[in-house]
């Protein structure tokens, strides 16, 4: 049966990682150095006036919490107003590679874990506040978030969870009645913004920064320490450190290969945004490809080097990687075993390459030289004029077969709205699609598959309904005027985002032109 629905203030908070690691001796809440601790026992900095903007109902069934008042006391808590029975409110220690270079001592600036639940499944949680005030790691910022970011955090989490790839969820959205200054840009235009706090929840929210500090810092013990706590609670079974450091690897291309499947952008993969657990964490300036074009970026940090573009993230997830290992190097006797977890990576991230690309093709998994060319051929081809990577690849199913295979126009027809010109493709472009249709064609009937498990196989890679940039920023305009139906509107829609909703098929579309330079909907920076 299932488990009685509670309010959070019913709950019995189990905090595992508070007691189970050293904590910082001191309780100072001013920007600092810390040596020899895991975290910083952090309470909440209270706000103004909270109030609950956005609930998710299906995490909070999972967790057996029942929907909290509008204000009452679970929203006070929610806020950082109040601390419950049992809770013991931390913010964690750690270091990052920001960009390629070593940033020293980062940590949670604005992030502060409350407690440890266990959830209806048996699952240890953790309730994790983000924009809930200062902490020793927030150097030289207030720790408050703003209701524009909290709300593309608040949606994309959730939304990612429906698509199946692995990532921290959101319980809750709070506005906290306070504003926030914030230089959206960095260009000097400083604006006072609605702040806002989002509740969310995860097994972990260790990094790879975490094991990053420890290693820079030479706090062997510790890093030992760390390393056990990891293994025993979240790694069950796995014995050696180098087995662990390969699992890790293989769940960090499993998550490159989602990333890539879905056209998601995560922004900022510095070292201290990579979970532990190969988890998606931490939604800054991400963003969703429209056009399809394998250096976007949609963080205006960024925008020179395109360092963490689109095509760029495997090879990134392999770079940061190989910072995490070089920081587990003291617990692995073996340097060829970080060698070999590295390559791991690698054949991880091949394998689940060609077979995701199968699947949105609706191709056998397999394949000679030339049907592996031709399927990485696709990008090139759909870069060359501004093509939806959503709409075509969802679309792809709908193109007829025999039509494609003797090279007739009204093959093209399906993939129409795919293309920004608004008329499908040019003339030009439409006949090497066409060609490559064929082409295609001739490789869906030497599978031999049956039209209806193709169609549907395709349609399980291929969402309908992804959380574009666009989207999001509607619900962040309305929800700025104190309009949340957007925000419900779009809960609903990534809830089911492989099938037909006919009642949202006006948020399936290509970005609209009004977005296209738009702030939040085609650039962001790191500023929330």
């Amino acid at each position: 049966m299932p488990q009685a629905t509670r309010r959070l203030d019913e709950i019995e908070f189990d905090n595992l990682f508070v007691r189970s690691l050293p904590a910082d001796p001191s309780d100072q809440i001013r920007s600092r150095q810390v040596r020899d601790a895991a975290y910083t026992l952090t309470p909440p900095t209270p706000v103004a006036a909270p109030r609950l903007l956005g609930w998710s109902d299906p995490l909070a069934a999972q967790l057996g919490l029942a929907r909290p008042a509008v204000v009452d006391a679970v929203v006070e808590a929610l806020a950082g107003n109040r601390v419950l029975p049992g809770m013991q409110p931390y913010s964690a220690r750690y270091g990052g590679h920001q960009f390629g270079n070593w940033a020293g001592q980062l940590g949670d600036g604005r992030a502060i874990t409350l407690g440890e639940m266990i959830d209806t499944t048996g699952q240890r949680q953790e309730l994790q506040l983000k924009g809930a005030g200062p902490t020793p790691y927030s150097r030289r910022a207030d720790g408050r978030a703003v209701l524009r970011s909290s709300v593309r955090e608040f949606l994309c989490s959730e939304a990612m969870f429906h698509l199946g790839i692995p990532t921290t969820r959101a319980l809750s959205l709070v506005a906290t009645g306070d504003t926030v200054v914030r230089d959206m840009f960095y260009d000097g235009r400083p604006e006072n913004e609605p702040g806002a706090i989002v509740c969310r929840v995860a097994p972990s929210f260790v990094r790879f920064g975490n094991f990053e500090i420890l290693a820079a810092s030479d706090e062997a013990v510790l890093l030992r320490q760390l390393a056990d706590w990891v293994m025993q609670h979240h790694y069950p079974g796995i014995g050696t450190y180098a087995d662990w450091f390969a699992e890790i690897c293989r769940r960090t291309a499993t998550l490159m290969v989602d990333w890539m499947r879905v056209g998601f952008v995560h922004g900022v993969m510095n070292t201290d945004n990579m979970s532990i657990l190969g988890l998606t964490i931490d939604y800054g300036p991400y963003g969703w490809l429209e056009g399809v074009d394998m250096m976007w970026t949609p963080n205006t940090t960024d925008a020179q080097g395109r360092r963490y573009c689109y095509g760029r993230q495997p090879q990134i997830g392999y770079w940061n990687l190989s910072r995490l290992g070089a920081a587990l190097a003291p617990l692995i006797d073996d340097p060829a075993a970080i060698d070999a977890a590295l390559e791991g990576y690698e054949q991880t991230f091949s394998d689940g390459w060609t077979r995701m690309l199968a699947d949105k093709l609706g191709l056998p998994p397999d394949g000679d030289e030339a049907d592996q060319d031709r399927r990485s051929q696709l990008f090139q081809l759909l870069q060359a004029e501004e093509c939806d990577f959503t709409i075509f690849f969802r679309n792809l199913a709908q193109v007829p077969v025999a039509a494609a295979l003797a090279g007739d126009p009204a093959a093209l027809t399906p993939l129409a709205d795919a293309f920004y010109s608004g008329d499908g493709p040019s003339a030009e472009h439409g006949r090497a699609l066409l060609d490559w249709l064929q082409g295609w064609a001739q490789c869906v009937m030497a599978g031999g598959e049956p039209d209806a498990a193709r169609v549907a196989r395709m349609n399980a890679a291929n969402p309908k309904y992804v959380l574009r940039n666009w989207l999001a920023q509607r619900a962040i305009d309305d929800a700025t005027q104190g309009d949340t139906a957007m925000i419900e509107r779009l809960l609903q829609m990534i809830r089911r985002p492989y099938d037909e909703q006919p009642d949202f098929n006006d948020l399936a579309g290509r970005r609209p032109e009004w977005a296209r330079h738009k702030p939040g909907c085609s650039a962001l920076s790191c500023s929330s």
